[in-house]
């Protein structure tokens, strides 16, 4: 299960202890206890995901967990966000309280895990990003400025305390922060309200914060544009494994090459789940033939990425969930047994 001491092993940095092809989840779980959610992302990912729960609460929804603590910010009972306008202070102190029901399952994976003894084993964790956190609270009727501003101090000051929280807890765990993203998918539309370079400082500028002490990545299930996500400076980048990525092979390429790592999203989790992970595993490699034939080299593809279902699994049964994980895994196996990187990408 353990995702570390791999003789394919990258050497040095946060990562460095980190297998290729190993296994993580993108975030949200479909259980509505804590336990049981830490329990089942200890034992189904080779690096162990904190879990938000929002089926056990709205208020561990994306955003909802985010923006909690944020001075003129109050939230409704489905999890809804209210702004007063005249009330928010992009300089007033954030309170990230564990004790919260925002927080539970953050709480209940640090106490399943301390109790398990897994210190010194990978833990990855996410929150949501600024970009996706600010136009939510324009969305709510701040002012874009303004918005950005008090999203940006309110995902800094979350990351730095959760990260600590971990470190008190996991003092050995190596982590891996990723800004979840979804509401940059429109990113090139006209009427999105920042330029790409300015959202590529708000990330930069949160992953910062944490980068002395957990590797940063950047997390979006849905199709984006991935060369201004990558010019944030991620460590990880988690995108679907579709074939519009290989229009980017470029990118990719210089990415890899400066020792970024890629989380495949190889396995649909918004329709319907296949009953084994044959179809994943072939729209995976041919993607990955796609690039190799683009320029890519193929022994980073290979030892460079890690496997993950497109988005959390908070809207599957646990009974799905489990099936998605042990198809994720069999990925996982094939790309370990293959004798080469040449045949990975090439092999029939």
């Amino acid at each position: 299960m353990a995702a570390v001491d791999s003789p394919e092993t990258q050497s040095g940095g946060v990562l460095g202890g980190i297998r290729p092809g190993s296994t993580l989840g993108v975030g949200s779980l479909p259980h509505r206890d804590g336990e049981s959610a830490a329990r089942f992302s200890l034992e189904h990912f080779d690096i162990a995901v904190v879990p938000r729960l929002p089926r056990r609460s709205p208020a561990e929804q994306l955003v909802a967990q985010a923006i909690v603590g944020a001075r003129g910010v109050t939230l409704g009972q489905y999890g809804t966000i209210a702004v007063d306008v005249s009330a928010l202070d992009p300089d007033a102190p954030v309170v990230t309280d564990l004790r919260s029901d925002n927080f539970a399952g953050f709480r209940s994976f640090l106490d399943v895990a301390s109790a398990e003894g897994i210190d010194g084993r990978p833990v990855k964790w996410q929150l949501v990003g600024p970009v996706t956190l600010g136009l939510s609270l324009t969305r709510a009727g701040a002012p874009v400025d303004l918005a950005f501003r008090v999203a940006s101090q309110t995902v800094r000051e979350h990351a730095d305390a959760l990260c600590s929280a971990l470190a008190d807890a996991l003092p050995e765990s190596p982590q891996l922060m990723v800004l979840d993203e979804p509401l940059m998918a429109d990113l090139m539309e006209h009427d999105f309200p920042l330029p790409p370079d300015t959202a590529a400082d708000l990330l930069s500028g949160t992953m910062a914060v944490v980068q002395d002490r957990a590797a940063v990545g950047v997390h979006c299930c849905f199709d984006a544009d991935w060369p201004s996500l990558l010019e944030a400076g991620p460590q990880v980048i988690s995108l679907p494994a579709r074939a519009d990525v290989v229009e980017v092979a470029g990118y990719i390429d210089r990415f890899l090459d400066g020792g970024g790592w890629i989380a495949w999203g190889a396995i649909s989790s918004d329709g319907p789940i296949g009953v084994t992970a044959n179809r994943s595993w072939h729209s995976l490699s041919s993607i990955w033939c796609d690039l190799v034939r683009r320029g890519s080299d193929p022994s980073l593809l290979r030892r460079q990425s890690l496997l993950s279902p497109r988005s959390g699994l908070a809207g599957h049964t646990t009974s799905v969930a489990e099936d998605i994980c042990r198809s994720l895994r069999e990925i996982s196996s094939r790309v370990r047994d293959q004798a080469s990187a040449t045949r990975l990408v090439f092999g029939a």
